[in-house]
């Protein structure tokens, strides 16, 4: 059994209000740090894992740095947990998204498996490069457990792909900054555990 504990990164700007982040390099805010270090204490207690990996955006690497310091690891950064690309609207607050093309905005919250950003990705193609990824943690980990630190985005993906929902359930999955999720995953069957688990972040901001 690969055991893998996806989390996404903490708080970062743009979270409110609310912006199209994607591959936008921002760093951790105060209050994300903390968030980092709360779930790097739980992930350290409760899960003990024998590796971390990362998105390669800066608010991904200074989580999951958090995390591979609580327990004694080096995280390595996997280019494929990268956030959704949103091509031209890039760090557009949702505002500026709506006013821009307000058929597309709305198709990404009613329908988002149809939707391609202007020179950007589709949901479909975050969703195969999610399953990917699963695959190559379960390859590279038989026996083991691992720590992702991603996007919610690329979280919700993977456990949309994970549960056998299809991509229209997209928005049906809460994902937190710092949530925890667990998923257990052998020959057999898939069994998710946990999802956007934050109780570790009480009294936090």
């Amino acid at each position: 059994m690969t055991r893998i504990i996806l989390v996404r990164h903490g708080h970062v700007e743009g979270i409110e209000p609310q912006r199209f982040r994607g591959h936008r390099d921002l760093p951790l805010t105060g209050l994300g740090q903390a968030q980092a270090e709360a779930v790097a204490r739980r992930v350290a207690r409760c899960f003990a894992p024998q590796q971390v990996y990362t998105s390669p955006l800066a608010r991904c690497i200074a989580t999951g740095a958090a995390i591979a310091r609580a327990c004694g690891l080096v995280p390595q950064t996997l280019p494929s947990l990268i956030d959704i690309d949103y091509g031209a609207w890039e760090f557009l607050s949702f505002d500026e998204a709506r006013r821009l093309d307000p058929v597309l905005f709305a198709a990404w919250f009613d329908s988002p498996q149809r939707v391609r950003f202007p020179e950007g990705e589709s949901l479909r193609d975050l969703a195969d490069r999610a399953a990917e990824t699963v695959r190559l943690l379960v390859a590279r980990h038989p026996e083991q457990t691992v720590v992702a630190v991603a996007h919610d985005s690329v979280n919700r993906a993977m456990l949309v792909g994970l549960l056998d929902m299809p991509l229209s359930a997209y928005w049906r999955l809460a994902q937190d900054p710092c949530c925890i999720n667990e998923i257990e995953i052998d020959h057999a069957r898939i069994l998710v555990r946990r999802i956007n688990e934050t109780q570790h972040l009480d009294g936090i901001g």
